[in-house]
Order: structure tokens, then sequence, then C-alpha cells
């Protein structure tokens, strides 16, 4: 697809040049601000006013629902300006959401269009004509300052990446199984990446996403770490010894809240008019269109999501694992639902290697590292739970449908999903204590988390230090919610060699770890 005929300028904010030395780039960066500050506030045009050669240009990729969703902040936020959309869905046609005008009206409210509506089958919006239309219409109603001058389209990232010469960083909102390989293309052209959970729905993949950041200059940012919680009142627990030598570690999530289909669809319905359906497959093998692929349901498939844990697993074990200090597991166990089918009066399990289970449970071994012991964490998602402790049994008191509980050998920690609020449980009487002065937890807005993210991030692009959450502090929990996927799908006991990256226990089960990418799509040539 040509992009429309608008144009725009940037100052391009690319990592700092090889010639430099993050010290003196940083250096630059922060005199030059400095510069700026001392100017008259008319000549900077008021409070919070960012003027438009400091602007981060960025192009949004992926303009689903929540896609769409999480473009309203970002155009709210002074430090960036969005140039260009991408999505190879070209109309508002087949679009699912959690409720019919909720999105809609969220839409107008941002842009302050009571009357503004998606088109197409105008029911839920999506594609980049609403993506254009969103951008253009907001600047326009509540930023008509900027005089901005208009949002290039794209249904192929990679005619983004190559025209788009001026651009400083992407968003990627795409289902999961694009996620690597557009970081991997953006890396290569220097812009600055932010991408939603997972960074690969493949092991092997989302190594060489975080090897290749590992190399390079341009700042990263995988999204859920902004709403991890604070681990420092549950370490300070477990450090003070209140629950004796730590075992393990569970977390459990009420995920999939989507269909997750039994069967693969038999059923051949049109390609929507207007969807490149060989460029929403991207890397993924080529098969027939179906709705159902697609949209809100697409991360229950194992070609093209990562299921429940890499949907909400993210949020809540990533800072475990930081704290903790777990890198890779030895050993993966699955247990999981399965679906039983009737072939006239015989009744048959269905073999399922393409979707995820309706519900599962997943332990992970971790060997000792320093003075830590070894941990078992365990996963559960589709309504499972451990079971409930004895102290909870005898208060009348069950399990929340998400929550996170740490287990010693003498008392228990029972915290939210997000490890907030922790409290122990069990123990002797002294132990009930709260350690002194623990650290309290974040209790910001949802909205004020984004803001001081895309603030944070901002900043990072600017100075060129490293954002905290950044692709390569993320290699653990990948490789576990990517082992997770593989566990599920073979149905097997994994033992998993860390430094060779393989399966030892079952060898055909390593296809799992990698995918073979269709011609034009891997990442190594293109």
């Amino acid at each position: 697809m040509k992009k429309d005929s608008t144009t725009h300028t940037s100052s391009s904010l690319s990592p700092a040049p090889s010639g430099l030395s993050r010290r003196q780039f940083v250096e630059i960066t922060s005199t030059a601000a400095i510069g700026i500050t001392i100017l008259p506030r008319h000549v900077l045009g008021g409070k919070n006013y960012t003027a438009p050669s400091d602007k981060i240009t960025i192009a949004y990729i992926g303009c689903g629902t929540q896609g769409i969703r999480e473009l309203l902040p970002l155009l709210a936020s002074p430090q960036f300006q969005v140039v260009a959309v991408v999505d190879p869905n070209r109309d508002a046609v087949g679009y699912r959401d959690w409720a019919k005008d909720w999105l809609k009206n969220e839409i107008r409210t941002a842009i302050k269009k009571s009357d503004w509506e998606p088109g197409g089958d105008n029911t839920i919006p999506g594609g980049r004509e609403n993506g254009k239309s969103i951008v253009e219409t907001f600047y326009a109603n509540v930023r008509p300052e900027l005089k901005y001058k208009g949002c290039h389209t794209y249904a192929d990232y990679r005619e983004l990446l190559d025209k788009e010469k001026d651009l400083d960083a992407v968003k990627i909102m795409t289902p999961d199984h694009l996620h690597g390989v557009i970081c991997m293309a953006a890396m290569k052209k220097g812009k600055h990446v932010m991408v939603h959970k997972p960074l690969s729905n493949r092991l092997l993949e989302g190594k060489k996403v975080i090897e290749m950041a590992r190399n390079s200059k341009v700042i990263t940012h995988l999204i859920p770490w902004d709403s991890n919680g604070d681990m420092t009142p549950v370490m300070a627990m477990i450090n003070s010894g209140a629950i004796g030598t730590l075992k393990e570690v569970h977390n459990w999530t009420n995920r999939p809240v989507w269909p997750q289909y039994t069967t693969l669809p038999t059923d051949t319905p049109p390609v929507p008019q207007g969807l490149d359906w060989d460029l929403w497959l991207g890397p993924e093998a080529q098969r027939p269109y179906h709705p159902d692929y697609t949209n809100m349901v697409f991360r229950g498939w194992y070609d093209f999501g990562g299921g429940s844990m890499a949907d909400m697993g993210h949020y809540s074990l990533w800072t475990v694992f930081k704290a903790l200090e777990l890198e890779s597991p030895i050993l993966v166990e699955p247990c999981l639902s399965h679906f039983v089918g009737m072939n006239e009066v015989v009744p048959f399990q269905i073999k399922n290697d393409f979707s995820f289970p309706t519900a599962s449970t997943v332990r992970f071994k971790y060997p000792a590292k320093g003075s830590r012991p070894a941990i078992d964490l365990c996963w559960y998602d589709g309504g499972m739970r451990p079971p409930i402790p004895t102290q909870l049994l005898e208060d009348n008191k069950q399990l929340p449908a998400e929550g996170m509980m740490f287990v010693g050998d003498k008392a228990r920690i029972l915290a939210g999903f997000n490890v907030q609020d922790p409290k122990l449980i069990g123990g002797n009487a002294a132990s009930q204590a709260q350690p002194a002065n623990p650290a309290t937890a974040d209790r910001r807005s949802q909205v004020e988390h984004g803001a001081a993210a895309l603030q944070a991030f901002a900043d990072a692009v600017k100075s060129g230090q490293q954002f905290p959450g950044n692709f390569r502090e993320a290699e653990f929990i990948t490789e576990a919610i990517n082992l997770y996927a593989v566990a599920l799908r073979s149905g097997r006991m994994l033992k998993y060699d860390a430094g060779n990256r393989s399966i030892t226990n079952a060898p055909e089960i390593n296809k799992y770890l990698s995918r073979e990418y269709r011609p034009g799509w891997d990442p190594a040539t293109t």
C-alpha cells in the first residue's frame, strides 16, 4: 500500500552517534536542555510545552482495539508526535471488544469529537484508516498549535521503515507472532522500540531479539514492565526469616477470558475487504483466513499467541524473576485440560497441538543460586489455583481468583496478583510482625503509570540511558513464557539445557522452540 501524500519533518532523535561516548552524548543533551529551559515562557509556549523539534517522532504499528486504546494516551503525551500508523487491515471490519461502544466512547472523548464513527461495519473501531483519523482529529482538535501536517498510513511495517527516514521510534501493538520480527527490523534501522508482551512467542526468536538489543544503541521498552509490582516488602519478609526457607512461588490468574478453540476452523469465509491476509500472517505458515484466528482471540493459538502466561505473567512475575535472580529452569512440568469428541458412538480425545488448553498448571524448577535455595515456580490459569492454606480454611476463607503466594518451610506470604498487599500467614506469633519500614506499594492509577512510563521512555531516548524495563532485562521471563507454551503444546515434561537452548529428554520437541519462516520473513535475511 502506498502511504498518503502528506509529509512531515522531524529533528531525528536517533541513538547516540558512534563518535561520541554515552557520557558525552548525555552531557550534550543535558546542556541543550538547560539552554532551552532558560528561554522566556512565551517563547516556549507555556508550562509543559515541548517544541516540535524536540518531540520524538513515532510510528504506531498495530491498530486493533487494544492498539487504539493505547494510542490515545500516547497522543496526549507532549513528548511524542505520531507521524504514521501501520496495520494490514484498512477498515473497521470484523473487530471484537469487551463492550460494543466502550472504545468508541473513549475515542470520542480523547479526540473531542462527539459524533466520531469508525465506519466499516460500524461496530467496533479498528484498522489503519481509523488510526489515521484518530491521530489527525486529535491534533486538529486538541493540539491545533502544532499545525500537524498529517498521518501517513502503511499496510506493511517494512515499507514504513524503508520510507520514513526521519522516524525516531516505533510502538508495536500487533498480535504476538509479529512482535519479534518487527522489533528486529526496527532495531536494524536504528529505531527506538516499545512493544507489548510478549517479546516473541518463540523462544529462539526471543533470544535473537534480546541479543540484537544487547548489541544495539537503541532504547528498548517491553511495556508490561510499567505495571510490575514492588517486591521490596516481600523480600523484606523473606530475608527476615519470617517464612523460613523459601521453597515455592505460586501465581494464578483467571485468564483466559477469551474463547479457547478446541478444533481448527473448517469453514473458509471470505477475507474481509481491505485486509491483507498475507501481511497479517507474516512469518507464520499459510492457511485460509478465519476470523477466529484474528483480533481479540489470536493469543489462544500457539502460532499467533503466547497463551495466558504471556498475557499476564509479565505483569506479575517479571519483578519476581529480578528479585529472586531466577534465570533458566532445568525442568518444566505441564498439567493441562483436554477435549473429548464423539465419533458416532466412540469417544476420542482430540490431539491438540494448535491451541492452548482451557486450563493448565505449569511447574518450573529453578536451581539454587548463591544463598538462594532451589525454587519451584508454579503458574496456574483457567481457574486453577493452588490448595487453600490450612490457616485460611480454618477461617472459612478461600484464595482469590488471581493472586501470588510465597511458600516457606515455616510460613507463607499471600499477596495480590502483582505482589501487592503481602500478608504473612502461618508461622509463630513473632513472625506475624511486619518487617520494619517495608516499602509502600505504588498505588498510582493505570493512567498515571502509563504517563510516567511514556515520560521515562522519552527521557531515555533523549539521554541515551537505557530504559529500566528494556529487552535485555526480559531474557529470563521471555524464556519461561515460551517454555510454558512448548510444555503445553507437547504435553510433555521438559528437561531444559539453557546453555544449548534445547530440550534434552525429548529432542523432537525442539521444533517448537523456533518457527519456520515463510520466504521473505526470516529476520536473518531481511
